[in-house]
């Protein structure tokens, strides 16, 4: 059984948000990721389904502008190809969340903060995830990072001995509990989100979490998503490799060039990363947020439709859109599909309520440092 949360609710955030509203977006984070991951599972893998193929795909089945979650594949090839899970993440087939990592290290987050608080330390980071994480649910860092743990090493060579993947996507995708949980307050989420990175990823990888930690964070209360971008870039070293990504699809879409251009011209200038590495995914991830512009739908879609790791950029995507957007204001075709419900291999949370994790989130929230 997974414990409840009490019955209480803080008035306003740090932010001097109020209380309902800050209820209502960080639960819109938390539909947002987990919609976002649901429409990009089916054609997560970059290798396969380039942007090209994904648009094509999309044709066949009439579903271009993409406004709902994936449909039925009508093309034999492309129903060969697809992740095995896509029968139940295809518009009308949808009954509750399915499980991913995306979402389990988003409720592991949510363990960590209520079992050690926000002074938790790196070390039981990695204790709790050998404590409700199995095993063979973590893949590339995240596994190399729990092997290390199991022959006793500690932070920071679990991060780094024999990892091939320490600046790949996985840190990045366990930052949005941070956010969540310090509204409006980028530079504390990233510090938190850092100390989780550590204990998998070095370089972009762990600028990656901070990053997107900083950037849900900064959503709260950000005039426009890119003044919310804009933040975040201020946690990071400006001469990294992200941070100059992240500028470069900026200054493009301030230029008018189309989206899909711009991701053209990104990935031709980031050639070799990989489809699973930080940097080329954080390029989707902003163009999907800018060249979305605040609308939960269009935002999500593109973030799918950009390629790569497209269960992870939708994810975090539908963070930022939901929590800019708040759960009150989704399009319900996102939201009823899923059932208020979310399957996850963390021990003792499969099957909790999505409106739970949000009020448990909320309280962290308002407790503050």
């Amino acid at each position: 059984m997974t414990p409840q949360p009490t019955t209480a609710a803080p008035s306003a955030d740090a932010a001097g948000r109020t209380g309902p509203d800050l209820a209502d977006r960080i639960h819109g984070g938390w539909l947002g990721r987990i919609a976002g991951n649901m429409l990009g599972k089916p054609v997560e893998q970059g290798e396969v389904w380039t942007r090209a193929r994904i648009d094509r795909y999309l044709q066949r089945a009439e579903a271009l502008p993409l406004t709902d979650y994936l449909p039925e594949p009508t093309d034999p090839a492309d129903r060969a190809v697809l992740r095995p899970e896509w029968r139940a993440c295809v518009r009308g087939r949808i009954q509750g969340s399915c499980r991913d990592d995306d979402v389990d290290y988003t409720i592991l987050g949510l363990d960590l903060l209520e079992t050690h608080g926000f002074g938790f330390s790196t070390e039981q980071v990695g204790a709790l995830w050998l404590l409700r994480l199995p095993y063979l649910q973590t893949f590339t860092a995240e596994r190399v990072a729990y092997r290390n743990l199991v022959d006793g090493l500690r932070p920071p060579l679990t991060a780094t001995y024999h990892n091939p993947y320490q600046e790949w996507i996985g840190a990045l995708i366990r930052a949005d509990i941070h956010g969540w949980t310090c509204p409006g307050d980028p530079a504390r989420a990233a510090g938190l989100a850092r100390r989780d990175a550590v204990l998998s990823h070095t370089g972009n990888g762990v600028y990656g979490a901070m990053w997107a930690a900083a950037l849900i964070a900064a959503a709260f209360t950000a005039p426009s998503v890119r003044d919310a971008l804009e933040s975040a870039l201020g946690v990071i070293p400006a001469g990294s490799r992200l941070a100059r990504t992240v500028r470069r699809v900026a200054a493009l879409h301030d230029s008018a060039l189309p989206w899909q251009e711009t991701l053209a011209t990104v990935a031709g200038e980031t050639p070799g990363l990989g489809w699973i590495h930080t940097v080329p995914n954080a390029a989707v991830l902003t163009a999907a947020l800018l060249y979305g512009d605040d609308d939960f739908t269009r935002t999500l879609a593109l973030a799918v439709r950009g390629g790569l790791d497209t269960d992870s950029n939708a994810a975090t995507a539908g963070s930022v859109a939901g929590v800019r957007t708040g759960a009150a204001a989704i399009p319900a075709r996102w939201t009823q599909p899923l059932q208020d419900t979310v399957r996850s291999a963390v021990s003792g949370f499969d099957g909790v309520r999505i409106s739970a994790l949000a009020e448990r989130t909320l309280r962290l929230a308002a407790a503050g440092p």
